[in-house]
């Protein structure tokens, strides 16, 4: 039995009530199910959705240039030189193959083994969902001598497939612009965040030449902005530009492939002198940035090979300690791809693979391979182990650190640090920590905040530079040792000694909160280095996000408002006309409590912007630039970015 509720009316329930979606009106009511969300990201997912098809002709052995242009309107054009969708007639459908592939969930040629042995997205949804989260898409197939067309609007044809002409080309052309209705946000794409992918594509794939063309920007010559990318030595070259401004260990890369039970499998890595571990791993070109198990699988060939062999060089035996998984892995730049017929990921985003096949075939890849490497190369091999004892060492040492930290979470006072000015609510999901600079502005943000759920943790001056510090000196800071038992975030298991516990997590926004100046910028550069290298779980999970507070605040008579840019300033002043006054805000301590709640700390009114984590690669190349010890590369960048650089990860 079951009880009535209140309110409930048992004549309004009834078939009629019953939503039956078809598949393009179940892709605009819920896009986010499809392509992760409707802001940026999802964006640019749509491009990237329209270019796997063509990635897929490539693997197929079909294509070999790709170009993919932003258009004036920032609508999209991306053509390639493979087969064309083929245009006869559907049997079952009763409409053109292009058609169904346009406009059906579910329907293409990666089904068909003979078709396709491996691609990129075996759900069946990429081009058809680009489609109906589309105003207009135009879809141009040059195949069998003819060119063919349809156009569609939100994912519906407006008019059966039709030749247009004759052509000696091949290949398949397809024009979107993405639906305002549907991304509200911004439809304005950005060109960096398309260049990382397409490079990261061609180095994927090498032989590959991938064009990116930029229609709103030209060059003095009146040609416009773009870039090609090509290579031929594949992970090898990726592997030196992710490592550029890094010191390797030794002179070349490492990098080998072959194909062990069916799987494909290229690895390419090198050792430099930083601490971090960087491994990148990717299936079928998709960046599975939560690893699976080929991820698994090279860690263990890795860990197996290398222990074998420095228990056998006989290095290890004045060590007086166990060596650990870790330890083989400290300084490592590694990128592993694969190739499989039929992945299994977990949903539509691809982010971990779960074949458990392919654990198998790269650990036996990798240790096979490592193996005769090691053996040609002893020179080499023996920097290699060298460097696993100093990072033994250093790992005995942090664990000292971490004890320390653990034990001064659980041992203080509520285990919270004295700076700390906690909030009185106990749900971590309704509660928010901001991480400040200064005593001054931690004590101008404690007055304006809402103590019911906002808490305020003060940070003195630069916080130390994770990308040059040994791992024990890391947690024997005492500002990150203060980040971490504020966030009540534990570190190290006995199977990973870099494993986050956030069971325990006490905020889930974790704001942090810098001057609107270069040192500003500087440290909240700082503080996003060490969440990526040792918190990165938080990124991903969505818990990081910078304030922004206001650079200016302009005023005639009674009349204020504040401006976060020099064009809104210059806006408001011609709305208020002559004799304004303007206020330019240097550092938060110039705010007065009231102020600052106005402007920065009140969800009503404030923006937050979030972080996470894009291009897993890009964003590991750009912090070893940014905080790294080469200046030169570092100067260009802030020179390109300087104007409207947005240190999002």
């Amino acid at each position: 039995m079951s009880e009535k509720k209140e309110g409930f009316n048992e004549h309004g329930y009834s078939a009629d009530s019953i939503q039956a979606l078809e598949g393009m009106e179940h892709v605009r009511m819920r896009p986010s199910m499809y392509i992760g969300d409707v802001g940026v990201r999802g964006l640019h997912h749509l491009v990237y959705e329209v270019v796997d098809n063509s990635i897929d002709e490539a693997l197929a052995g079909h294509c070999d240039n790709i170009t993919v242009t932003i258009n004036e309107d920032n609508s999209i054009t991306t053509e390639d030189d493979g087969r064309g969708i083929p245009v006869d007639l559907h049997k079952k459908e009763g409409v053109s193959a292009l058609e169904v592939v346009m406009t059906k969930i579910g329907a293409g040629g990666k089904f068909d083994k003979d078709s396709y042995k491996v691609s990129g997205g075996l759900h069946g949804v990429g081009v058809s969902c680009v489609n109906a989260l589309s105003e207009h898409l135009t879809a141009t197939v040059f195949r069998n001598g003819k060119i063919w067309e349809q156009e569609y609007s939100k994912g519906k044809a407006l008019y059966p497939v039709k030749a247009i002409g004759d052509t000696d080309k091949r290949g398949t052309t397809v024009t979107f612009r993405p639906d305002p209705t549907i991304f509200k946000q911004t439809l304005e794409y950005n060109y960096d965040t398309l260049a990382s992918r397409m490079r990261e594509l061609a180095y994927l794939n090498k032989g590959i030449t991938v064009h990116l063309v930029d229609r709103r920007a030209t060059k003095e010559d009146g040609s416009f902005e773009g870039e090609t990318f090509h290579s031929e030595e594949g992970l090898k070259e990726f592997i030196k530009f992710l490592d550029a401004t890094r010191d390797p260990l030794m002179k070349e890369v490492i990098a080998f492939e072959g194909e062990k039970n069916g799987v494909p499998v290229e690895v390419a890595m090198i050792y430099n002198t930083s601490y971090a571990e960087n491994l990148h791993s990717y299936v079928n070109n998709i960046n599975t940035h939560e690893g699976g198990t080929h991820l698994s699988g090279f860690r263990r060939g890795l860990t197996h090979t290398l222990k074998k062999y420095a228990d056998e060089s006989g290095m290890l035996d004045k060590l007086k300690f166990d060596i650990a998984g870790d330890d083989f892995r400290e300084g490592l730049t590694a990128i592993i791809s694969v190739k499989v017929q039929e992945p299994q990921f977990e949903g539509q985003t691809k982010t971990k693979l779960g074949n458990r096949e392919v654990s198998a075939a790269v650990s036996q890849s990798v240790s096979e391979m490592l193996t005769n490497y090691l053996e040609e190369n002893p020179d080499d091999a023996k920097i290699i182990v060298q460097k696993v004892i100093l990072a033994a060492q250093a790992r005995h040492a942090a664990q000292k650190a971490r004890e320390m930290v653990q034990r001064k979470t659980v041992m203080s006072i509520g285990g919270l640090p004295g700076k700390l000015s906690d909030c009185s609510e106990q749900d971590p999901a309704k509660c928010e920590v901001y991480l400040v600079e200064g005593d001054s502005a931690g004590g101008t943000a404690k007055q304006g905040r809402d103590r019911a759920f906002q808490a305020i943790l003060p940070l003195r001056g630069k916080i130390l530079n994770v990308e040059k510090a040994m791992t024990h000196k890391v947690f024997e800071n005492e500002e990150i040792k203060n980040i971490f038992t504020a966030l009540g975030v534990t570190i190290g298991t006995e199977e990973d000694s870099k494993a986050l516990n956030l069971s325990k997590l006490r905020y889930h926004k974790i704001v942090i909160m810098c001057d609107a100046d270069i040192d500003g910028s500087h440290i909240e550069t700082l503080i996003l280095t060490f969440f990526f290298r040792y918190m990165k779980e938080l990124i991903e999970n969505g818990h990081i996000y910078i304030a922004t507070p206001p650079l200016y605040l302009v005023k005639k008579g009674a009349k204020k408002q504040y401006a976060w840019s020099d064009e809104e300033r210059i806006a408001i002043m011609e709305d208020f006309g002559e004799s304004s006054k303007i206020q330019r805000y240097k550092g938060l301590g110039e705010m007065n409590a009231s102020q600052l709640w106005d402007t920065t700390m009140n969800p009503e009114f404030r923006t937050l912007r979030q972080i996470y984590i894009d291009n897993g690669a890009e964003a590991d190349r750009v912090f070893s630039m940014l905080m790294g010890d080469e200046v030169p590369p570092r100067r260009a960048f802030i020179e390109k970015n300087a104007i409207y650089a947005n240190i999002d990860a």
